[in-house]
């Protein structure tokens, strides 16, 4: 098993985040929340899919494999990463987005045979996916996320567990996401 983790350039991160933070603290933000799930995927090897030599460089210094895949876009990249990790041996992938900075340990949620779907606080997006790596899920990031993921495992008529947990629920996106931490922590 492993942890897949897409990264986007930390410097265009987080811009719904513009009313509360300036562009070096929201990049900031980014590089310590990615790094935070990182932290989280010990013991599991981590994989970061980036097209931002930046992001690279980071990746490489907190100990992540890098996938590289520019011009994918997120749904492409978190695909591509996932048949790598699975052409390299790994038989589950845990994908886990980068900004959530309540996460524990991640290893726990790929211990289900099919597929696992943590929604957000907010039951729209879709923040953790754990799944077969030969299972041929189409991801589907984006607002309102969480319910074409959940058709999605449906229609491949895959066993399907769903969590809703609030350490990896609570995904920073929104102002009022910053706030909701500020309670939490």
């Amino acid at each position: 098993m492993a942890v897949l983790i897409p990264v986007k350039a930390f410097a265009e991160a987080k811009n719904r985040l513009a009313p509360a933070l300036g562009a070096t603290e929201r990049a900031a933000l980014a590089r310590d929340m990615a790094t935070h799930v990182v932290q989280s995927a010990a013991p599991l090897p981590v994989a970061v899919v980036c097209d931002d030599a930046g992001v690279r460089r980071w990746a490489l210094s907190v100990g992540a494999e890098v996938v590289w895949r520019p011009g994918t876009g997120l749904n492409g990249a978190v695909r591509s990463g996932v048949d790598h990790l699975r052409d390299a041996g790994y038989d589950r992938v845990i994908v886990a987005h980068g900004d959530l900075p309540l996460a524990r340990s991640l290893a726990p949620l790929g211990d289900w045979r099919g597929i696992t779907l943590v929604p957000d606080r907010r039951n729209d997006g879709t923040n953790v996916i754990a799944l077969p790596s030969d299972c041929p899920f189409e991801f589907s990031y984006g607002g309102g996320s969480f319910a074409r993921h959940l058709a999605e495992a449906q229609r491949l008529g895959c066993s399907l567990r769903i969590l809703r947990d609030p350490t990896f629920g609570l995904d920073i996106d929104l102002p009022t996401d910053l706030n909701e931490l500020a309670v939490r922590t």
